[in-house]
């Protein structure tokens, strides 16, 4: 464990997403309370596990249901947040979901329910999580969601990779909109990581372990799959103060991968 530093000392966040102690959201609020925030999570679907992950934190969290698609989770959740603090200064944004029919090499069989299902969940959430949160939101808050780069085609990733594009552009547009309020917007685009929802969103025959080898070797700083570190960090800080004049922004955290061609070569071998 590195050392704490209080980074985020007296902050309150709101960490959506946790699923599992290997879910990114989950690395994240552990950061975040090792660098001395408080943390509230968010749970869909069986709270009771959510709630037994969150007493695997360093400190024990609250946990609120929430159904980001869900127009009365929405409309409550500012009171309901209310219970346990008056206001926010940091908010994780850690929702995706594509129905299996929308990954896995079947782009062009997709129902269209199927694809209106993933961008509502992975896109349209952003912008509604963000609204039903800015009352509890002052200037220099910070709004912090998960992506992963979408300049490209990757193989299975399908509808979520078009809803990832449409969470960038969802991200650029609120931070145009929220500025005037002193609310940051970022995003920070992770290299593959083993949680359960990446590895499930391989084409089938794929090896995700042959995968990640790849990313490794293509990334000049070498990418471990199983370190969460790296990208949890990266939340910490843009949920701090220390980037006050940067929004809109997409960070990669992903060893460098993304701006190697597919033809670059390591600049130097481990």
């Amino acid at each position: 464990m590195s050392a704490r530093t209080g980074l985020l000392e007296g902050k309150t966040v709101l960490v959506t997403g946790v699923l599992t102690d290997r879910s990114i959201a989950f690395h994240v609020a552990r950061k975040a309370q090792e660098e001395g925030a408080r943390v509230v999570l968010t749970g869909y679907g069986r709270l009771s596990l959510v709630e037994r992950i969150a007493r695997r934190l360093p400190e024990p969290a609250p946990v609120i249901e929430l159904d980001v698609t869900d127009d009365e989770h929405l409309a409550t959740l500012e009171s309901r947040i209310r219970e346990h603090t008056d206001r926010l200064d940091g908010v994780l944004h850690a929702v995706a979901y594509a129905p299996p029919g929308a990954l896995g090499g079947g782009f062009l069989s997709t129902t269209r329910q199927d694809a209106t299902t993933a961008f509502e969940v992975s896109t349209v959430s952003l912008q509604a999580l963000t609204a039903a949160l800015l009352p509890l939101l002052g200037p220099g808050s910070s709004v912090v969601g998960l992506d992963f780069d979408s300049r490209q085609v990757w193989a299975g990733y399908d509808w979520m990779g078009v809803a990832k594009a449409g969470l960038e552009a969802c991200a650029r547009y609120l931070a145009a909109y929220l500025g005037e309020r002193g609310i940051r917007v970022n995003l920070v685009a992770a290299g593959p990581l083993r949680t359960p929802a990446g590895r499930a969103t391989y084409d089938e025959g794929t090896d995700p372990d042959e995968a990640e080898a790849v990313w490794d070797l293509r990334a000049p700083l070498g990418w471990r799959a199983t370190d969460f570190e790296p990208v949890a960090k990266a939340c910490a800080a843009l949920l701090s103060d220390w980037f006050p004049a940067t929004t809109g922004e997409i960070l990669h955290v992903d060893g460098g991968a993304h701006a190697i061609g597919d033809g670059g070569v390591r600049v130097h071998a481990r």
